[in-house]
């Protein structure tokens, strides 16, 4: 069974994502989706009444976040109730404390195959899963990550365009690529971006692509370079020109490890592309 882990705060893009997702379950068998909500414990300066210095929650926060949490369990019960009776199986849960750690905690424990997470981007101040949270998850999830910005339908996403440097002939990368391809039934765009600092020429960098693709066996694919001032800046600009439905990178958590795209390059795009991103943490 496929199990897929969507982070859920309640908001606009949450909804994107759980509706990318029923989706995506509805048109194959055996999935099963678990929906999360981390309520994060209020905290205030206010000394505690008996003495010590401690922190407590002051009565109001303590009144508002007992209020919240009721409202949470009901809306939780509705979100259970609406997809009782649909093809896939469906569970929601409630944790307690810091929201990047729950979401961290339940990927470890739960082992899911895909995180899909909505996110407004660096400047959603309203969201509770933005920037910090959502750039951690996509560098330490031990499992692919889609992040949605807003509503759309997988059967719209035709085009993906695979960003790297294809230096690694990891046969993880590629079976994790064929079957984004395969689950979307679209075609791929391989693109390296060079870029001043990082410069080689056309030709070196399409044969590394067409080793990559004729090793392991790639069809519907179109090799491509781009010349941009940053990696960032071209991913997006080269999706944008090809009006690509989906970004796909791989990153190493910031390690650096044999140069493919790194880890802040690929949070800098989960952050500013306004299309979906699918990005992949490899060992």
């Amino acid at each position: 069974m496929t199990k897929i882990l969507v982070p859920f705060d309640f908001s606009e893009q949450a909804q994107n994502a759980l509706n990318f997702s029923t989706a995506i379950a509805t048109k194959f068998n055996y999935v099963h989706i678990e929906v999360l909500h981390v309520m994060e414990i209020p905290t205030s300066t206010t000394m505690g009444t008996m003495g010590g210095g401690e922190m407590m929650p002051d009565m109001e926060n303590q009144i508002f976040f007992i209020e919240l949490m009721n409202r949470r369990k009901v809306q939780i019960e509705e979100l259970k109730a609406k997809y009782a009776d649909s093809d896939f199986t469906f569970s929601a849960n409630i944790k307690l404390g810091n929201a990047f750690k729950g979401i961290s905690d339940s990927i470890n424990e739960e082992n899911p195959d895909l995180v899909i997470m909505g996110s407004k981007g660096s400047n959603g101040v309203e969201e509770v899963l933005i920037g910090s949270n959502t750039e951690k998850v996509v560098r330490t999830a031990i499992c692919p990550v889609i992040t949605i910005k807003s509503a759309v339908d997988p059967k719209d996403l035709k085009k993906i365009v695979f960003a790297s440097d294809f230096r690694e002939d990891s046969v993880e990368i590629a079976d994790r690529m064929k079957r984004l391809q395969q689950l979307l039934e679209a075609e791929l765009y391989f693109v390296v971006v060079n870029t001043p600092g990082n410069f080689e020429t056309s030709r070196e960098s399409i044969k590394r692509i067409r080793a990559f693709a004729n090793k392991f066996d790639f069809n519907n694919v179109t090799a491509e370079i781009y010349n941009s001032s940053s990696e960032e800046t071209g991913i997006i600009e080269f999706a944008e020109d090809v009006n690509a439905d989906l970004i796909a990178m791989i990153t190493h958590g910031r390690t650096g490890f044999l140069h493919l795209i790194t880890g802040s390059i690929a949070e800098d795009v989960v952050n500013h592309a306004t299309r979906p991103v699918w990005t992949f943490k490899t060992k």
